[in-house]
Parts: C-alpha cells; sequence; structure tokens
C-alpha cells in the first residue's frame, strides 16, 4: 500500500500561512481548502493541512503550543540536492520564515532549517546516499 502524509499545523493567521507555503513552490488544493484550513500539497504523498487554531481544536483536546517558545515537532523534508536546500531556506526567509540555526554540513549530509510564520520548524536536507552507506563521515574518511 503506497501511503501518504498529512501533517496538521495550527496557524494563527491561514492566509499568511497559505502565501508563504505557495511561495515554496508548494500548491494548494481546493477541494480539501475552506476558510477554516487549506491543504498544502508538497508532493503526491505528502500534504500539509494548515488549520486556524478554531479549527485544529477540533482534532484534539490538549492546548495548542506555541510553536514559537517550544518544539513539538522538526519535520524534515528531503531535497534532491544542496542547492535544492539552499534554495527552499531562501524562499522560506525570503517569505518572512526565520532560520532558527546555522546550517549543518556533514560532507555526506547538508540541512538547514527555517520556521514558518507560527514557528514550525522545517529542516530540508539532502544526503549523498552512497557515501551513507559506507558509514558516514568517518567512515569515509576513514577509507581515503
Amino acid at each position: 500500500m503506497k501511503r501518504k502524509v498529512f501533517i496538521n499545523l495550527p496557524v494563527a493567521d491561514l492566509e499568511k500561512s497559505k502565501h508563504f507555503y505557495t511561495s515554496l513552490g508548494f500548491s494548494v488544493n481546493p477541494m480539501f481548502s475552506d476558510e477554516t484550513a487549506a491543504c498544502i500539497v508538497v508532493s503526491e504523498e505528502i500534504y500539509v493541512m494548515v488549520l486556524t487554531h478554531e479549527k485544529f481544536r477540533q482534532f484534539t483536546p490538549l492546548p495548542i503550543s506555541d510553536a514559537s517558545k517550544s518544539t513539538e515537532v522538526l519535520v524534515c523534508l528531503s531535497c534532491e540536492s544542496r542547492d535544492e536546500v539552499d534554495q527552499m531556506t531562501d524562499k522560506a526567509l525570503a517569505s518572512g520564515g526565520l532560520e532558527p540555526r546555522e546550517p549543518q554540513d556533514h560532507g555526506f549530509m547538508y540541512g538547514r532549517s527555517f520556521a514558518d510564520p507560527d514557528g514550525h520548524i522545517w529542516e530540508p536536507m539532502w544526503m549523498d546516499l552512497a557515501a551513507a552507506e559506507q558509514g558516514g563521515p568517518e567512515e569515509v574518511a576513514a577509507k581515503a
């Protein structure tokens, strides 16, 4: 069975969130969107449901976390290249996102991170699978 991933995020300003995510090159599926929610299409298998706080509260009895003050989840998204990692992060920053930490470069793996307008942290990353299969940076260096 092919699985799909739906990430549900509470947002303070639905229109601002839709603008932010579409500026990254993602699209909105209008069939699953209304004045309380938007379905952001990341890929054929990955969707982000951005939900107003009122709508989000319908799915959980727990209080909504303030992602700008505490971290509940880090969403890692694979990229085809280091350049794609930089392009996505730079688009996010140009659209009002923040960069919560410095880029992480491990040679065989490269990643950056950005926070959306509500503070949800995304981590685009690229990995050289051939180098990773050889044991990561220590093993690759030892064999050189």
